[in-house]
């Protein structure tokens, strides 16, 4: 065998290893590249919000599209409200959610979730001007105080009123934008909102932070119960981000 003809093997053996490490590595997901629908809420700033410019923006945008890029997909960004996540991914319309979308046993029955990427609890925000600052859920009794549907913040709250036998005027939004407009024009007394969330609005609206709730609450993406070879791709894909330094990157962008 002459060196050219010997040399030739090595490239061909050589490629044909890193094509199986690459498919060990995110199994199917390689080539040709497909479509990921991924489902959000672009109410919800940081981590996905409609920019100036009308686009759909933010950390779990920013997230999905790097991690789509490393398993080979083109990412389709569909918006629709919270409360209507779930149920279009369970009914096939969206193949993950992307939304700062907390992990619990009771979503975790019906969907299933990544690996965390984020921690966060509970705020308590007012109008910047407002004479109340309630420094607990017990201050918000007999108060009216708004939340989004499907969130765990009107779980917080529902709970707490059906623990503690106390009456909250809840009122529950499609987005979390309108209860903040309607925190501002004085229509709420309180909006309970995700910690990152809230430090976001008090930047746009004015609004203020009474109270945080430790609530120990971690952010995941979420697939259809049984994709368990999109669940393992993105969970490998994450781990590895998770370390990365363009997470960092994002973070800053978006964080300051």
């Amino acid at each position: 065998m002459n060196k050219i003809v010997l040399a030739i093997l090595v490239v061909i053996i050589l490629a044909a290893v890193a094509l199986v490490y690459s498919f060990y590595i995110y199994p199917q997901y390689i080539s040709p590249k497909r479509i990921l629908r991924v489902g959000t809420s672009p109410d919800f700033p940081p981590f996905e919000y409609i920019s100036p410019e009308g686009e759909i923006v933010g950390i779990d945008i920013d997230l999905i599209k790097a991690l789509a890029k490393k398993l080979g997909y083109e990412v389709e960004i569909v918006s629709m409200s919270f409360d209507g996540l779930i149920p279009a991914l369970i009914n096939n319309q969206i193949d993950v959610i992307a939304s700062g979308i907390t992990i619990t046993s009771e979503r975790a029955e019906v969907v299933s979730f990544t690996v965390p990427y984020w921690d966060a609890n509970q705020a308590v925000i007012v109008a910047k001007e407002s004479n109340f600052m309630p420094k607990s859920l017990d201050d918000l009794v007999g108060k009216v105080v708004g939340v989004q549907s499907g969130t765990t913040a009107e779980s917080l709250l529902t709970d707490f009123v059906e623990s503690k036998g106390k009456n909250i005027d809840i009122r529950r939004y499609d987005s979390y934008v309108l209860a903040v407009k309607d925190l501002v024009n004085r229509r709420l007394d309180a909006v309970v909102i995700d910690t990152p969330v809230a430090e976001a609005f008090v930047k746009t609206y004015d609004v203020a932070i009474s109270c945080i709730v430790e609530t120990g609450e971690k952010y995941g993406l979420a697939v259809r119960k049984g994709d368990t070879e999109l669940l393992n791709g993105l969970n490998r894909a994450l781990e590895e981000f998770l370390r990365s330094r363009e997470w960092q990157e994002i973070i800053s962008k978006y964080l300051g």
